[in-house]
C-alpha cells in the first residue's frame, strides 16, 4: 500500500486525510507479504542482548515464517476464531506468531512477560483460549494452571522443548513455507484480529478487541505523529504485552516499510547501552516513555552521537521542561507528546512543523474527532475540565474499538455515549485547540469546591529534588469533602521528616495553585502498580480512607 502522497502539513490533512477501509483486510497478507513481493528489505533490525550482534530480517522473511506458522496450525487444528494467548518477549519469533495468527484467522491475545500464572488463567478464561504460545521461562506458570483452563488444548514453547508442549522451531520446519490464501477464511477489516487486556487500575483487565482495520488504521499514527519514512530507522521501547508495541514496533512501521529496532534488553534498564545502540545503528525516530528521558537526562549526553535523531516521541505523562531542555541540546529535537489508549490509534498529537506546548499533548490526528466534553456531550468551553471523547461518525471512526469484549461474542458498550466515546481520561482545551491531559475521570479530587487533578499535582512534586516518585490521590474530609494526599518515595540520599514534607507542601504550592498543594504527605517504600506500571490509585484511596 501506497502512502507517498498522503499530505502531512497538519492543517491541510485535518481537511483532506480519509482512509478508505477495504471490506476485506488482512495486514500479514495484504502488507508484509505485499512488501515481500514488490519491494523486499529490512523490516525489523534485532539486537542481540549484549548489543553486540544485528541481525537485519527482511519482509520475505516474516512472510514465510508466519506462511508456516499458519500452515502449523492449521494441521493441529487451531482455526479462525480460536484464540491464543501469546507471551513472547522482543525476539523475532514474536512477529512469527503474530503474522502466522493473522493469517490463519486465530486471534492473537499479546500479554507481558511480567503476567503470572493467575493472570494467564484469567486471560484464557475470559476469552476461552484454546492455545498459549510462550517462551520458555513462561512454561512453568501455564503448567501450574492448566487443571484451571478446561478450553486449552495446545501449548507451544517458542525457544527450545519441553514435555508436554509442541516446539515452535519444530513447527516452523515441519510446516510448508508456501500457502493457498484460498484455503483460508477471508478475513473481513471489522473481524477480531488481536486482543488486549487493559491493566485494571481499578477493576479487573477488560479485553479490548482490535480489529483487522486497526492494523491499517494506523497509518495516522506513522504518518502524522510520528512522522515515519522509507528511509528511516525507527525505535520504540516497548513491551510486547501492551497496546504500545502495535503503535510501535508493529503496525505504523512495516505499513510505511520503516525498519524497526528490536532489542531484548535486560529487565534493569541500561540508560548507556541504549544511547550507544542509537548512534550504532543511527536511529532516526525515537519513541521512549517519559522515565527513560529522564534517565536520559542524568546522563552526560556530550559523549553520545544522537545526531541522527530527527524525531523524538513521548506518551503516558508531560515530561519537565527542563528534561525536554536537555534533550533538546543533545539532539536538536524537541519531544513530541501523543496520546491514544488500547482501545485506539494515535488519536492526538504533537505534530511535525507544528509547536510543540510543553505538557500538551497537541491536537486531534487528521481522522478524528476528539474533544473536550461534559458529562451529556456538550462541548466545554475553553480552559473547562471534561471528558477526552471521540465523536461517533458515519463511517464508523478507524481504529476505534467498538466495545469490550464480554465473552461469546458480546460487547460492553457503556463507554458509548450522547454521540461519543468516553475515553475515561479528562483534559481541557486551550484558545488554539492544544489538550491538556488532566487524568483519569474517576480519579479526580473535588477539594472545596475545586476539581484538582492528581496528574498536575504529581507533575508539580516531581520537580522537588527529594522526590522520586509520588502518587495523588483524594482523602475524604468532613470540612472539605476531600483533601489531597500524597504518596511520596524519596529519592537517595534524603530521609523522611516532618521538616522535609513542609519544604515539599512549600515548593508545591509556591509551583502550582496553592489550592492543589498536597494538605498531608505520606512518605512510602513503594507504590501500588499494575504489572504495566500505572500506579493504582484505587489501593491508594481505600488506604487514605481508613486511615
Amino acid at each position: 500500500m501506497d502512502f507517498s502522497s498522503v499530505e502531512r502539513d497538519y492543517a491541510k490533512a485535518r481537511a483532506s486525510y480519509a482512509l478508505a477501509m477495504p471490506e476485506h483486510f488482512n495486514f500479514a497478507f495484504d502488507v508484509i507479504d505485499d512488501w515481500a513481493r514488490r519491494d523486499d528489505h529490512t523490516a525489523i533490525i534485532a539486537v542481540s542482548r549484549n548489543g553486540e550482534t544485528v541481525e537485519r530480517l527482511a519482509f520475505s522473511f516474516f512472510s514465510e515464517s508466519s506462511n508456516r506458522f499458519a500452515n502449523a496450525l492449521r494441521a493441529i487444528g487451531i482455526e479462525a476464531g480460536d484464540f491464543a494467548c501469546v507471551v513472547v518477549g522482543r525476539v523475532p519469533a514474536w512477529y512469527t506468531v503474530l503474522f502466522g495468527c493473522m493469517k490463519a484467522g486465530v486471534v492473537s491475545m499479546p500479554g507481558t512477560n511480567l503476567l503470572t500464572g493467575h493472570d494467564i488463567a484469567y486471560r484464557v478464561n475470559h476469552s476461552g483460549a484454546r492455545a498459549v504460545v510462550v517462551t520458555s521461562e513462561h512454561c512453568a506458570k501455564v503448567d501450574a494452571i492448566r487443571a484451571q483452563c478446561p478450553s486449552l488444548t495446545t501449548f507451544i514453547v517458542v525457544d527450545g522443548a519441553r514435555e508436554g508442549w509442541l516446539s515452535l522451531d519444530a513447527l516452523l520446519a515441519d510446516a510448508s513455507p508456501l500457502l493457498d490464501r484460498a484455503a483460508f477464511p477471508k478475513t473481513r477489516s471489522t473481524d477480531m484480529m488481536m486482543a488486549y487486556f487493559t491493566s485494571g487500575t481499578t477493576s479487573m483487565p477488560k479485553m479490548v478487541p482490535r480489529d483487522y482495520g486497526s492494523g491499517l488504521a494506523h497509518a495516522a499514527t506513522g504518518l502524522f505523529w510520528m512522522d515515519l519514512r522509507r528511509e528511516d530507522t525507527h525505535w520504540s521501547l516497548t513491551d510486547t504485552g501492551w497496546a504500545k508495541a502495535a503503535w510501535g514496533i508493529l503496525f505504523p512501521q512495516l505499513l510505511l516499510g520503516t525498519p524497526t529496532v528490536l532489542y531484548n534488553g535486560e529487565t534493569a534498564f541500561n540508560a548507556d547501552l541504549h544511547l550507544r545502540l542509537i548512534a550504532k545503528l543511527k536511529v532516526t525516530t525515537f519513541c521512549a516513555p517519559p522515565t527513560v528521558f529522564r534517565l536520559f537526562a542524568q546522563q552526560d549526553l556530550e559523549q553520545y552521537d544522537l545526531s541522527s535523531i530527527r524525531r523524538s516521541l513521548s506518551a503516558g505523562e508531560p515530561l519537565n521542561p527542563e528534561v525536554m531542555r536537555v534533550w533538546k541540546d543533545a539532539t536538536g529535537t524537541l519531544i513530541a507528546d501523543g496520546y491514544g489508549q488500547t482501545e485506539t490509534i494515535n488519536i492526538v498529537a504533537n505534530f511535525p512543523g507544528e509547536d510543540v506546548r510543553y505538557g500538551s499533548m497537541g491536537k486531534p490526528v487528521p481522522g478524528f474527532d476528539v474533544d473536550v466534553v461534559d458529562d451529556d456531550g456538550n462541548r466545554q468551553p475553553e480552559g473547562e475540565v471534561g471528558h477526552i471523547a471521540v465523536r461517533i461518525t458515519e463511517p464508523f471512526p478507524n481504529g476505534l474499538f467498538r466495545g469490550y469484549y464480554k465473552g461469546k461474542g458480546a460487547l460492553d458498550t457503556a463507554a458509548f455515549r450522547n454521540g461519543w466515546y468516553y475515553t475515561g481520561d479528562t483534559a481541557r482545551r486551550d484558545k488554539d485547540g492544544y489538550l491538556w491531559f488532566v487524568g483519569r475521570s474517576d480519579d479526580l479530587i473535588s477539594s472545596a469546591g475545586y476539581r484538582i487533578s492528581p496528574f498536575e499535582v504529581e507533575s508539580a512534586l516531581i520537580e522537588h529534588k527529594a522526590v522520586a516518585e509520588s502518587a495523588v490521590v483524594g482523602k475524604p474530609d468532613a470540612t472539605r469533602g476531600e483533601i489531597v494526599k500524597a504518596y511520596i518515595m524519596l529519592a537517595k540520599g534524603f530521609e523522611p521528616s516532618d521538616e522535609l514534607a513542609r519544604d515539599i507542601q512549600d515548593f508545591c504550592r509556591n509551583l502550582t495553585a496553592p489550592y492543589k498543594y498536597p494538605r498531608e504527605i505520606e512518605f512510602v517504600d513503594a507504590l501500588p502498580k499494575t504489572i504495566s506500571g500505572k500506579i493504582r490509585r484505587v489501593d491508594l484511596r481505600k488506604a487514605a480512607k481508613d486511615k
